[in-house]
């Protein structure tokens, strides 16, 4: 019978599913992340054969060593950045993730973002409730078109493609894109235009959205020249992972003026914010709660279920990273 550390609650469905197959599993009580320290003690407890971790769970070959019967690293993330693959593979210690689940969940609250930025619906918001409204006033808070305007997308996997779609279908914008690798089916669908470097892209798009993984050549893709290069008029949408933006360099752009606003669902260093960030009103932020509908979160766990029973059951998992 094989048994699983699970590193933190995750919705009921995931449970009944390694129930219904014989899997046993020890959680995390806590409703928070572990830390490392913390996830060794846990691991060194059992003889865990495999772990569903989260994308907040730092997993190195330190635990590794502290869980040498632990054969499979199910996380319950699209990203696997918390996760060493390098040490994963050395150690043939199998990696899964759970895309798909989560796209258009993601989107939507990419579109959200730019809807609130681009109406300036929290700025209407904090308006009313500090008592300001005096009755309709013709330049009062005046907000931006997104019809006709370009969308720039940065990376266009399942996530970026959707938000295109979104775009040009709901939105009648035109679209600029980047990607290591084209994407010849946004090109002909959409009329999705390809751009040689990201520089391209901000350089032109009236409004940018980032949807790459972190790794190190996506650290920092955004700093503070990139950000002086867009439109003054321009935002920026990020609901990838945060350090694929130099947030201290974007709250001093924001506070020149370099563009107009931002949209931020991930940070680079959560919990914590960047100096001088919750002071700007040209910002929109949200807590890392692209993903958190009910049926993206439940999907999610079903993905990382059933990672879990096909390598116990000595299949390959469908979402195999390494």
């Amino acid at each position: 019978m094989s048994k699983v550390y699970i590193t933190r609650k995750i919705p009921e469905i995931a449970f009944t599913m390694l129930k219904d197959k014989g899997i046993t599993y020890d959680m995390n009580p806590k409703d928070r992340p572990l830390t490392k320290k913390e996830l060794i003690k846990a691991l060194k407890k059992q003889s865990y054969d495999g772990v569903l971790s989260l994308l907040t769970d730092p997993i190195d070959g330190e635990v590794f060593d502290a869980a040498p019967t632990v054969k499979i690293y199910a996380n319950y993330a699209v990203g696997f950045n918390n996760i060493n693959i390098d040490e994963a593979k050395k150690r043939g210690i199998i990696v899964t993730n759970t895309p798909g689940g989560l796209t258009e969940s993601v989107a939507e609250h990419a579109f959200a973002l730019i809807l609130a930025l681009t109406c300036r619906i929290v700025e209407g918001d904090n308006f009313i409730r500090a008592k300001k409204y005096k009755g309709w006033a013709p330049m009062l808070l005046m907000g931006t078109d997104l019809k006709d305007k370009t969308l720039g997308i940065l990376g266009t996997g399942r996530i970026g493609a959707d938000v295109v779609h979104k775009a040009v279908r709901g939105f009648g914008m035109t679209v600029l894109y980047y990607d290591i690798v084209r994407n010849e089916m946004l090109e002909k669908e959409y009329g999705a235009k390809f751009c040689a470097s990201p520089e391209e892209v901000l350089r032109q798009a009236d409004v940018v959205s980032l949807h790459v993984p972190l790794m190190d050549s996506t650290h920092h893709l955004i700093n503070y020249d990139h950000l002086s290069m867009m439109k003054k008029t321009a935002y920026i949408i990020n609901t990838s992972r945060g350090p694929v933006i130099d947030e201290a360099a974007l709250v001093r752009a924001l506070k020149e003026g370099k563009i107009a606003g931002a949209g931020l669902d991930v940070f680079e260093n959560e919990p914590d914010l960047s100096s001088g960030l919750t002071k700007l009103s040209n910002v929109v932020l949200t807590p890392h709660i692209a993903s958190a509908t009910v049926t993206a979160r439940d999907d999610m766990a079903v993905l990382a279920a059933n990672n879990l029973i096909a390598f116990f059951e000595g299949k390959t998992p469908v979402n195999k990273v390494v």
